[in-house]
């Protein structure tokens, strides 16, 4: 589904309502009741045409509908050396590596859909950075601008980390017109906002530089925030039989997750679910627990995450603006037979 920021908490579905109100309260269980939500199919890798895509124009972005790649430049200027411009060709002919890396839209409320995981290939940005006499001592900020009229920034110190790629590749295939094709900016740990598309110009810049959404008074830092979901069963969705297996993903933005805990009683204990093995410390985690209800009804089941560093996601439930959402994603369990 292709949507702008501006309509993503519209679009966001009645268990993500039930997550921001605890479920059986207010909203979420007056809805819950009318409506039950369907589990959601958990992945490791988000296909390329389920993939979030969130444009920051009021329409889809269409001039890459009529790009010739052939033509395509990329400007690499600004507190370099040796400015340069380079042709696809020259991109492909460049060291290349794959890296597995999630991302993630700062729109995403608790239980939300705006991230996906996937394996891209790309050239490193270091690499780059350093073949063009990047000035070190005067770099502040590596800033991107794209052919929609986009631009945001990343700091230069952050730029120069062996995992910041430029991307062509998405899942082993081209990059898709609407993922950024020809090439886009792959930042592990940072949201959405951060991960420039359709990428024309990168400038090494001597100051602050403030971007698109940091000019209307979002975040500069960028840096995901722990997240959580419940992708199975679905909010109000009727459970029967003695056992049921719950399932879903967590994660840790800039570190991986060591630790995913459900409650199925309000917060008042929690229990750990087992996680299943990725690929890249800079990936979503899938994790699975089996519960035994101990009688019919409706139970209020939450979940939670703890990222490598032993930082607990926060509970607090906050809007995204300006720095991201944070709280913990719920849905309520309807037993019906135990």
């Amino acid at each position: 589904m292709k949507v702008n920021r501006r309509t993503v908490l519209k679009l966001s579905g009645l268990g993500l309502v039930a997550g921001l109100t605890g479920g059986c309260d207010a909203v979420g269980g007056v809805l819950g009741r009318m409506f039950a939500v369907p589990p959601r199919e958990t992945l490791y890798f988000t296909p390329n045409d389920t993939f979030y895509v969130v444009n920051y124009m009021e329409s889809p972005f269409n001039v890459s509908r009529d790009l010739n790649v052939e033509q395509w430049r990329l400007n690499v200027t600004g507190e370099v050396k040796k400015p340069v411009t380079l042709g696809w060709r020259d991109i492909l002919n460049r060291d290349s590596f794959d890296q597995v890396v999630t991302l993630e839209c700062i729109d995403t409320l608790p239980g939300g859909d705006s991230l996906g995981n996937a394996q891209w290939r790309g050239i490193s940005l270091k690499k780059l950075l350093q073949d063009v006499g990047a000035d070190e001592d005067t770099a502040r900020d590596v800033v991107f601008r794209a052919a929609d009229g986009y631009d945001d920034s990343i700091p230069f110190s952050r730029a120069m980390r062996d995992d910041v790629m430029l991307a062509y590749l998405m899942n082993g295939e081209k990059l898709p017109k609407e993922h950024g094709f020809p090439l886009r900016l792959v930042v592990p740990g940072l949201y959405g906002i951060k991960n420039v598309k359709w990428i024309i110009e990168i400038e090494v810049y001597n100051g602050d530089y403030q971007g698109y959404w940091q000019r209307k008074g979002w975040t500069d830092d960028g840096t995901i925030k722990i997240f959580s979901r419940i992708d199975s069963p679905g909010h109000y969705q009727p459970l029967r039989g003695p056992e049921h297996v719950f399932r879903g993903i967590a994660f840790g933005g800039p570190h991986t997750i060591s630790k995913v805990e459900l409650s199925v009683d309000r917060g008042k204990s929690w229990n750990e679910a087992e996680l299943e093995p990725t690929l890249s410390p800079y990936s979503w985690v899938i994790w699975n627990y089996q519960w035994r209800p101990p009688k019919p009804g409706k139970y209020q089941v939450a979940v939670r995450a703890t990222d490598a560093k032993g930082q607990l996601q926060i509970a607090e439930l906050v809007r995204p603006q300006p720095a991201g959402a944070s709280g913990y994603h719920t849905i309520i369990a309807d037993v019906e037979e135990v």
